[in-house]
């Protein structure tokens, strides 16, 4: 799919989410099959298993990119770990994601939060660990999560072996 019809179909769904009736998205949607659709990469599962699973399929890395997911590691309060699309790079240790059920809005779950900053809070300025934006409180959070890296919405080209 082209990054054209990847933003085209994204915002389709976006705009349809602003729309829907509160009771037919009630259940609300889970990180990975938003970020599938948001992103265009073609993985699936709990999200901490997407880095494993890009291996040989997509371009892996720890640089943030526009379109790129990040994928976070399962930890005790995310058991399967959570996956976000970068929509904006805003400098060294910022960027802006969009992704779906991290913060409790309006007392519910599973909603689709629109470039929320996040902020690089790893010793050694790689991005293994960020602070995310988390609507309750209305700025980013204290809590640094673990994260894998970035998955680029390339395929990659290296043979398996």
């Amino acid at each position: 799919m082209t990054k054209t019809l990847r933003a085209i179909v994204g915002s389709m769904l976006l705009a349809g989410m602003a729309l829907a009736p509160a009771q037919a998205n009630a259940a609300g949607l889970q990180c990975a099959p938003f970020a599938r659709m948001f992103s265009g990469i073609q993985l699936f599962g709990a999200a901490a298993s997407w880095w494993n699973q890009a291996v040989g399929k997509y371009v892996r890395g720890n640089s943030p990119e526009v379109g790129a997911v990040m994928v976070f590691k399962a930890i005790g309060s995310m058991r399967s770990g959570h996956v976000a699309t970068v929509t904006q790079v805003v400098g060294d240790r910022m960027l802006k994601i969009t992704h779906a059920n991290w913060s409790i809005i309006n007392g519910h779950r599973g909603q689709v939060e629109r470039d929320v900053t996040v902020v690089d809070a790893s010793p050694n300025n790689d991005w293994s660990q960020v602070k995310v934006w988390f609507a309750p409180i209305g700025k980013v959070g204290n809590k640094a999560y673990p994260v894998n890296g970035f998955i680029y919405a390339k395929a990659d080209g290296s043979q398996q072996g």
